[in-house]
């Protein structure tokens, strides 16, 4: 019998410059299961649009698919991290919620978004290292305490630097043994350690 975690809905939030197209490795190794899938596509265009508006066309695109209160499952990859994170805190997301996947995500943001112009590239800016939007998720994050929360990173991430602070502030956190920030979503080792981690109930 297939266990609640297979089928419990599942979402998948790609990061910047990727499409859903991302997850491919990913939805294949899942297959067989019944449990429903969206990965949904994000325009960013480049990093200029604020991730609290990709946060409200997530909402949108969820709500569309499952209703209001569905309990799903969240994975985000990368930016996509954040803009999931934004959902659950701050359009109540966590209430529907069971388990958040950050993988990669520059929770704690990154250095190289630190010379970003906000003007131009709002959603880069969003992840500098103590940018208002970091600082407003990390200063009160009591909305995760009902979620299950994982976060994966790899320790010599150029994208997300420094890679080890890639986690949320709740919840458990593993280095993946890759060597690059895309293989967090494309390595062998690292598909087997989501897939393990989707399927726990």
């Amino acid at each position: 019998m297939p266990s609640e975690a297979a089928n419990r809905p599942l979402v998948l939030v790609h990061g910047l410059l990727d499409t859903p197209r991302l997850f491919s490795r990913l939805e294949r190794r899942l297959e067989g299961q019944d449990r429903p899938v969206l990965s949904p596509h994000l325009p960013h265009r480049f990093g200029a649009i604020p991730l609290r508006k990709l946060a409200q066309r997530l909402d949108g695109l969820i709500q569309e698919r499952w209703g209001t209160k569905t309990p799903i499952d969240l994975l985000g990859f990368s930016m996509g991290g954040v803009i999931a994170r934004i959902w659950l805190q701050e359009l109540g997301g966590a209430k529907r919620t069971h388990r958040f996947i950050s993988v990669g995500s520059p929770q704690q943001g990154t250095l190289t978004a630190q010379c970003v112009p906000a003007w131009l590239f709002a959603g880069l800016a969003d992840m500098k290292r103590g940018s208002p939007l970091l600082r407003s998720l990390n200063g009160d994050y009591a909305e995760l305490q009902s979620v299950e929360c994982l976060s994966f990173f790899c320790r010599w991430d150029l994208m997300v630097c420094p890679g080890w602070q890639a986690v949320l502030p709740i919840g458990t956190s593993a280095a993946v043994p890759v060597w690059t920030h895309q293989q967090l979503m494309s390595h062998p080792k690292s598909l087997d350690l989501l897939v393990e981690s989707l399927l726990i109930d």
